[in-house]
């Protein structure tokens, strides 16, 4: 027994893809022409958090789901294959060039009818989610964006799920650099203070999980 999570090297971390991966084809092909975008790779989460994610949308039998940064689509992918054939993913991004990569993907997986994309700052998209009174209409969501704007995007979602409903938030851990002292560049700061945000919020159950690079975890109480 340990008293804290094992360290991941790149073969354990290779055996766990081996154990446990059951990443469809077509994921995995998404994932492999994104790779092929340089450093702008690193934009996209791990096909084990990819996994973790569609097990969580079912956990929580989600039905409507909101995504906020949407990139090449791998995540909203991933989501969009648990929901049932009648879900919906309402996802936002400002990029038409990198979702249409995804688009091509959704579409050959059978999916592109449950994914709502809405090309606007997502800041806008959400605000006017709730003019419409959708409040509580949600069951999942998943953050992914501009790293100043994770305080504002969580408020948001937090008004339009539901009780129970699950927020998803990634890069928390934001490669170490949240533990770094040295680290005070404002994406650091940012996270560091929002982590410290959310570890006082009463109004969700919490836990960060060392999946990734960081997925924080708020169920809506």
């Amino acid at each position: 027994m340990s008293n804290r999570t094992i360290q991941v090297d790149d073969k354990l971390y290779d055996y766990i893809l081996s154990a446990s991966s059951r990443e469809p084809d077509v994921l995995r092909r998404l994932r492999e022409e994104t790779s092929a975008l340089g450093t702008l790779f690193r934009m996209q989460i791990s096909p084990e958090q990819g996994q973790f994610m569609f097990l969580l949308a079912q956990l929580v039998r989600a039905r409507r789901t909101l995504e906020v940064g949407v990139f090449t689509g791998y995540s909203a992918l991933s989501v969009a294959l648990a929901l049932p054939d009648d879900g919906q993913i309402l996802a936002c991004d400002v990029s038409e060039e990198w979702t249409s990569i995804g688009r091509r993907y959704w579409d050959e997986a059978g999916v592109g009818h449950k994914i709502d994309l809405r090309i606007a700052p997502a800041m806008e998209t959400l605000d006017e989610l709730i003019q419409d009174g959708e409040h509580g209409t949600f069951d999942f969501a998943f953050i992914d964006a501009d790293k100043r704007g994770y305080a504002g995007y969580f408020e948001r979602a937090l008004v339009l799920l539901r009780t129970g409903g699950l927020i998803a938030i990634d890069n928390t851990l934001w490669s170490g650099r949240v533990a770094d002292a040295e680290s005070n560049d404002d994406d650091t700061i940012a996270i560091r203070s929002f982590n410290k945000k959310l570890h006082h919020d009463d109004r969700v159950s919490l836990s960060l999980v060392p999946i990734g690079d960081g997925l924080t975890l708020a169920m809506k109480r």
